[in-house]
Parts: C-alpha cells; sequence; structure tokens
C-alpha cells in the first residue's frame, strides 16, 4: 500500500545499522506531526542511502512523506511499518499546514487564561 502524508518534521532518532544475510544495511527513524485538529506523532523509517534524505530538514518543516505501509505477524502479535521512499520538503517556518490556510497569529487567539472551566 503506497500513501503520501503531508506532515510537519519534528526529530530524527539515531541510525541503526547491522549485518544480515544480505549484507550490511541501515536505517533511521524519524518523527512526522500529521495535520489537523489532533495531530498524531507517527515513526517512519528510511532504509539504505535514504538516510541522507534526512540531512537538509529543520524541526517543524513542511515535509510531503510517500511511504509504503506494511504489517506482519510475529509469535501472535503483529507489527506494523511505516517505511519511507520519498521526501519532499516544503517551509521550514511552520507558520501554514499543508492545505494552505494561514494560522492566526497569537495576537489573533482570545484570551483564555480567566476560563472558569474545570478541566
Amino acid at each position: 500500500m503506497s500513501l503520501e502524508l503531508k506532515a510537519k518534521f519534528k526529530k530524527t532518532l539515531p541510525i541503526q545499522s547491522g549485518t544480515g544475510r544480505n549484507g550490511t544495511w541501515q536505517k533511521q527513524d524519524f518523527i512526522i506531526e500529521t495535520p489537523g485538529q489532533y495531530p498524531k506523532n507517527v515513526c517512519c523509517t528510511l532504509w539504505g542511502d535514504k538516510v541522507n534524505m534526512l540531512n537538509n530538514l529543520n524541526d517543524g518543516q513542511e515535509i510531503t512523506v510517500h511511504l509504503d505501509l506494511e504489517s506482519r505477524e510475529y509469535n501472535g502479535r503483529w507489527y506494523t511499518d511505516v517505511k519511507v521512499w520519498k521526501l519532499e520538503a516544503g517551509s521550514s517556518n511552520g507558520t501554514t499546514p499543508s492545505d494552505g490556510i494561514p494560522l492566526p497569529n497569537e495576537s489573533e487567539l482570545p484570551d483564555l487564561s480567566d476560563d472558569d472551566l474545570p478541566f
């Protein structure tokens, strides 16, 4: 299954490497945040030479992630991989969501400091 997701780049995790039956390998996980009222963090993985795609990304940068989802079963448990095969970088200011609607400035937001809600 191949998908395209517009998201905000959050951070890069350390590179992992090893040796398998096909030779040496390396992978790097990174975290993105989905847009919307209830943003979600998603851990994505780049394999091999594709880890270099993360070199020029900044925290908060808007990116388009082209990915494949794959689940597999091992000992009665299911594991899902989010494997990225292409990244497209957008602006690095993080002020415009992927649908192009500008976010309000802090001065335009209502002051809720006197809110008497119990939560």
